[in-house]
């Protein structure tokens, strides 16, 4: 419960009709989702814009309603400013009668204000905690969490939000998106609170900070890990892209820091006019935090990080970065560096990120994530560096549907130059014609690499098929799903886990 009054202190309100001096019983930008009391808030969506469903909110109880324009009945006759009421213009409300007893708040963005106003009914939870977000096109999941155990691990209370699942200190909640909506958001920072966390981590997805999921959060740091091809199904070119991972940094306090990877040229980019303290993470050049690789085999690499020699239990230069960024930022909130060795030591792989799989006679399957052109790249640069005798690499790779058409071919031109076999199959099609999908990949192949392909469209078949083309000594890397549990057909979630797959291919339980 919060006083509406108290909700809209820091927000850019243009006009309020109706009292602000109420109680509000909770905040949702769903009309499906409002109670007696709540606070609804009108946000135009992609699909949908929600000013058309206030009448449906007031109708289901709705105390008040955050909007950007007023509609012209509510839910039959008009507004007019009620006891307690103020506006900064009169002519939003030219025409309008009364307002049923429900508050109407008129602000210029509706979708930053649900952001503010969710902070403050939880009341800004974010500030409470030392909440470190991270961005990039790789890589977020893998340093989200690692950075969760690292400081679980270093006995301190912590959450987690990414792309795999949320954690409220050691309770599991299911994540729907990379970056929750705001009241989502806030709700698990909120829970967070109340269980006597310090540290959160979380995503940072590219769609979350340009629509505003973002707005109100108090964070302690960002880290910027990279910036390849990926989701130009939204954002258009790759201009518009970068300019969404910087507004990120762009909203960062002086007190705050950002810890950016400087291998990357777009790194530099992601600081520009950055308020926050500026740290840079490197592999191949001078930074703030460095590291190299001594070593590595399927079982781990080691590492000389800022000249300390360290083992894990990672494999392939990127996670070497990945394992670096986490080490940066663990020192930047406060860990020494004797503290963060031994349990940076002792970190294990994120699930579906190189999984390995061995099967019992010798042939080596691994899943991974891997659904971008630089992700598919990283993960089979780093297998072949590890091939040993004649093993073959047999790679098994799809395109998710209605998403970034153009880095389809990409993808599987990247695949056949490092495979010695490819089948291409689907992924989670959605609602696209898998075949289409496919057609889309093979687009990208050249004529030399169309004797290593072959397609298949049933997943589960083309990981068989992989298994059975395989032999002692042989890697099968099945690419693109990774962690996840479903595989989405014309709009239907079926249950579908790469690794259960693959077990059964090896017949293994």
């Amino acid at each position: 419960m919060k006083e509406l009054k108290d909700i809209l202190k820091e927000l850019r309100v243009t006009c309020i009709y109706g009292d602000e001096v109420k109680v509000i019983s909770g905040v949702t930008a769903d009309s499906r989702e409002v109670k007696a009391g709540s606070l609804f808030i009108a946000v135009r969506g992609t699909k949908s814009d929600g000013h058309a469903f206030i009448g449906k909110a007031v109708e289901a109880g709705a105390a008040a309603v955050i909007c950007e324009q007023l509609p012209l009945a509510v839910p039959a006759g008009g507004i007019e400013p009620g006891p307690g009421s103020s506006c900064l213009t009169d002519k939003a409300v030219a025409g309008k009668s009364d307002t049923h007893g429900v508050t109407f708040i008129v602000v210029e963005d509706s979708a930053a204000a649900t952001g503010m106003a969710a902070s403050a009914f939880y009341d800004h939870p974010s500030r409470k905690l030392r909440l470190t977000g991270v961005t990039g096109t790789n890589g977020k999941t893998t340093i989200a969490t690692l950075l969760y155990n690292m400081f679980n691990g270093l006995g301190y209370k912590c959450g987690l939000l990414s792309t795999v699942c949320n954690y409220v200190f050691r309770t599991r909640r299911d994540a729907t998106h990379t970056t929750p909506d705001p009241v989502r958001l806030n709700a698990l920072l909120a829970e967070m609170v109340d269980q006597g966390c310090e540290y959160a981590f979380m995503e940072v997805s590219s769609h979350a900070v340009e629509q505003n999921r973002i707005a109100g959060l108090h964070f302690a740091g960002g880290i910027f890990t990279n910036l390849t091809h990926d989701h130009l199904d939204y954002h258009k070119t790759f201009d518009n892209y970068l300019a969404a991972k910087k507004k990120f940094f762009d909203g960062l306090t002086p007190e705050a820091f950002s810890l950016v990877n400087s291998d990357d040229r777009n790194g530099s980019v992601m600081v520009q006019n950055c308020s926050a303290r500026k740290h840079t993470f490197s592999m191949r050049g001078m930074a703030d935090f460095r590291c190299n690789i001594i070593e590595q085999g399927f079982e781990g690499m080691l590492l000389k990080v800022n000249g300390t020699e360290v083992w894990t239990h990672f494999i392939g230069d990127y996670n070497a970065s990945n394992l670096l960024a986490v080490y940066g930022a663990a020192i930047l909130l406060g860990a020494s560096k004797d503290e963060v060795l031994p349990v940076l030591s002792n970190l294990r792989p994120v699930d579906g990120r190189m999984e390995v799989i061995r099967s019992d006679n010798g042939i080596t399957g691994i899943v991974d994530y891997a659904h971008t052109p630089d992700a598919v790249e990283n993960v089979i640069e780093a297998i072949n560096r590890l091939r040993q005798g004649a093993g073959k690499l047999i790679v098994v790779v799809g395109a998710g549907g209605d998403r970034d058409r153009t880095k389809r071919p990409v993808m599987a031109r990247i695949a056949s130059a490092g495979a010695d076999r490819l089948i291409l199959t689907s992924d989670n099609p959605r609602s696209e014609d898998p075949d289409s999908i496919i057609d889309d990949m093979q687009a990208g192949l050249t004529p030399d690499a169309m004797p290593k392909m072959i397609r298949i469209t049933g997943r589960a078949d083309a990981i068989r098929a992989a298994v059975m083309f395989a032999t002692p000594g042989d890697i099968v890397l099945v690419a693109g799903k990774g962690h996840e549990t479903y595989q989405e057909v014309k709009g239907v979630r079926h249950h579908f886990d790469d690794r259960e797959e693959l077990r059964k291919a090896f017949k293994i339980s």
